[in-house]
């Protein structure tokens, strides 16, 4: 069963990677997105009664139980009243997420559904057609519905982080690391999505130092962990990088593998790797540096937080970084045994991007940068 889950999450974040943001309408930021809801000041003592529709189970140590906990330090604060409806995770349930979906929208019991990741939206499409007196939020992915507010995360900041990371530990005197002054990187595909995360990485090694070097590969997919596996052997030998971020799914974890076979590091992706794999992998839990992280119930609290404030978002598709939460590190486990002159980069880092003091690169819009110069000029 462990390692059922292991596998399970591996899908999640893969399809994660390639749902969540390719949405048809590029995510906003909260702060230059005006409101385009109703807005006012709610009744005093206002408790929201929310439901919280859970595509699998809790326990997953990632999307779900981070959605979990956000609800309960709001239901601790005495701000909403919910209820979680774990609604199982394998093909033979997906009958119940519908069904589900469809009996908590008519009770009218809810002021706010909450669900989430890429396996919801179409199922969430026809419940907002359904339903449109009823408010929803769908968190990694997206809807395009007047009574929906979509959650995505600022992956591109988040790469900044885990570049600014990387490429100080390689240049420390840390184990495992070799005397060349290279990191990798893994993507599933070469798009939009997975570039966005890759922008912002290299703009935050080139920051922390502008002698270190990026080698970039795509598996082409998100699935295939053999062949990551294979791409990040190379990474690890023949090209010198001794840490390499896998931003590809189960693919991605393949350079995980790699890690552990060629003595290097390995840095995650959305979610705390590292708590995952320590499920039924610990060996690749022991070479996993840390994640950066899409910090689900943060999110949520925000938003929750927003809506008791009279501030809606419905018909938007947000895009939270770290002033809202929406983004960091996971800083427990092997993170904790990073320099403390790394850690204190990143956070100096992560102040001067909510000050403003930093602009993060993209890949999307028309503040896209040139990937493929900036990818190239990076490279060994």
């Amino acid at each position: 069963m462990k390692r059922f889950l292991a596998i399970a999450l591996a899908a999640v974040m893969a399809l994660s990677l390639m749902a969540g943001c390719g949405d048809k309408n590029p995510p906003q930021s909260p702060s230059s997105t005006p409101d385009s809801g109703e807005s006012g000041t709610p009744e005093p003592a206002t408790v929201l009664k929310v439901a919280n529709l859970v595509n699998g189970n809790l326990g997953d140590k990632s999307f779900f139980d981070s959605a979990e906990a956000g609800l309960a330090a709001l239901a601790a604060e005495g701000k909403i009243e919910y209820k979680t409806f774990e609604m199982g995770a394998t093909d033979a349930d997906q009958p119940k997420w519908i069904s589900t979906l469809d009996e908590v929208s008519a009770s009218g019991e809810y002021d706010i559904i909450i669900c989430g990741t890429y396996q919801m939206p179409d199922n969430l499409e026809k419940a907002a057609d359904n339903y449109p007196d009823q408010k929803y939020i769908i968190y990694d992915s997206a809807v395009d519905k007047p009574n929906v507010v979509c959650i995505n995360y600022q992956q591109n900041v988040m790469g900044y982080l885990v570049g600014t990371a990387a490429a100080l530990a390689t240049s420390s005197d840390m184990d495992k690391m070799n005397a060349q002054k290279v990191v990798g990187f893994v993507g599933g595909e070469d798009g939009p999505v997975i570039n966005d995360f890759l922008v912002g990485f290299l703009q935050g090694a080139a920051d922390a130092d502008p002698e270190v070097k990026v080698d970039t590969q795509y598996v082409g997919n998100f699935w295939d962990t053999a062949a990551g596996k294979e791409l990040a052997n190379v990474m690890y030998g023949t090209n010198k990088c001794d840490i390499v971020w896998g931003v590809a799914g189960g693919a991605g974890n393949g350079a995980a593998e790699a890690a552990k076979e060629m003595g290097g590091w390995f840095i995650g992706v959305d979610s705390d790797q590292e708590a995952t794999f320590a499920i039924s992998q610990p060996e690749l839990a022991a070479v996993t540096m840390f994640s950066g992280l899409k910090n689900i119930g943060d999110s949520l609290i925000w938003i929750i937080n927003e809506e008791l404030d009279g501030k809606t978002y419905y018909g938007q598709n947000l895009s939270l970084g770290l002033e809202e939460g929406g983004v960091g590190l996971a800083t427990a486990g092997n993170y904790q045994k990073l320099p403390d002159a790394i850690k204190e980069a990143v956070d100096a880092a992560s102040k001067k991007i909510v000050a403003g003091e930093i602009t993060v690169n993209t890949a999307f819009g028309d503040k896209a940068v040139n990937v493929a110069e900036l990818r190239e000029a990076a490279r060994p």
